[in-house]
């Protein structure tokens, strides 16, 4: 939970003679959402489930797990959106995050199973994060990943490994790693690396894109900076294509993309208000070879995000306006239905329990 929506702190929970306590929680939210430029398949308004899931895990002693089921759309700037029930079927199904997990003591565990992505400063669920869409560089990175993580605590430093199959391609062949110092209570830095270390030449599902998954270096480097009312975090995000004929790219393709997200808690109220804003760029030209990861070899976009939030209790409720502006676009391969539009603005509004 990156906020500013907190957890039901108090869930219910069960225990189970000589094995412990297990909790469950969970979330169940509705979504209005409008836009003025089309993708193929999308509408100018509609009303869809954000997340109707439910979480049970078991969060001590050496054997612990995590499982997450049920229905989720995953809304995202700059990008077609996907109805819940199809969302579902086409990313991560019905059970989009499970996993067991060996703690034998507080500094080290390992993780085997469908793990939440080490990379980027975004989490996959509309609820864990500042804004109900995720950003335009979140449309870049991993989100769930199948494999095993390694992780270890010393002080104020926490290391992560994961061998995983990247975008959910089911071949293992991606090594992620993150390094966090936590400075003080204040100040936190953070450095991600992670990469294919092969090729994958198929594509499983949307949630498998061939050029992402075949990217040989993903790596971010994410500030965090919380002091009273404010939590400010800026990040950097760099991504490297290596030519690959199995996949029809004849030229390296990289792309940068720097974002800033802000959330300031209204003194004395159950107010939040975030914001992001964001820039991403990749390389190349129409007709070289390159890879299209954005709107076109060569294209860029910035983003703005404002997104107020009031939450009482279990009961939530959030609006969010939303502007992406492109240039150097290839005709075909940016908004409106003939993809040849530049710009998108949305408004929507998520309402829920988080139980």
């Amino acid at each position: 939970m990156a906020g500013p929506l907190t957890v039901n702190v108090k869930p219910e929970s069960f225990d189970i003679p000589d094995f412990g306590k297990i909790y469950v929680s969970g979330a169940v939210t509705g979504l209005f959402f409008a836009e003025d430029t089309l993708f193929p398949g999308d509408r100018h308004d509609l009303a869809d489930v954000s997340n109707a899931q439910v979480f049970v895990q078991k969060v001590d002693g050496t054997l612990q797990f995590f499982i997450e089921a049920g229905a989720y759309s995953l809304p995202a700037l700059g990008a077609p959106y996907l109805t819940a029930g199809n969302a579902t079927r086409d990313f991560y199904g019905p059970m989009p995050q499970a996993f067991v997990k060996i703690a034998p003591n507080s500094s080290f565990s390992i993780e085997a199973g469908k793990l939440p992505t080490l990379v980027g400063a975004e989490y996959t669920f509309t609820f864990e994060n500042l804004n109900i869409e995720r950003g335009l560089l979140w449309n870049q990175e991993t989100a769930v990943s199948q494999g095993v993580q390694l992780n270890y605590t010393a002080g104020p430093v926490t290391l992560n490994a994961s061998w995983n199959d990247g975008y959910y391609s089911q071949r293992f062949n991606w090594l992620s790693g993150a390094a966090t110092w936590t400075i003080n209570s204040s100040n936190t830095v953070e450095l991600v690396v992670s990469g294919n270390l092969g090729t994958t030449d198929y594509s499983k599902s949307l949630a498998t894109p061939i050029y992402q998954n075949n990217n040989q270096q993903l790596d971010n480097l994410i500030y965090t900076f919380t002091s009273g009312a404010w939590t400010i975090q800026p990040y950097i995000q760099y991504t490297d294509l290596p030519a690959r004929a199995a996949i029809g790219v004849a030229k390296d393709t990289t792309s940068f993309g720097a974002a800033l997200l802000v959330n300031y808690a209204v003194p004395n109220t159950s107010f939040n208000v975030s914001g992001r804003v964001e820039y991403i760029s990749q390389s190349g030209s129409a007709g070289d070879g390159s890879a299209d990861l954005l709107y076109g070899p060569g294209s860029n976009a910035w983003s703005f995000t404002l997104t107020p939030t009031y939450q009482s209790g279990i009961f939530f409720t959030r609006a969010e306006i939303s502007f992406v502006q492109a240039s150097g676009t290839t005709s075909g391969l940016a908004f409106g239905l003939m993809g040849t539009s530049t710009s998108q603005t949305r408004f929507a509004v998520e309402a829920g329990i988080l139980f």
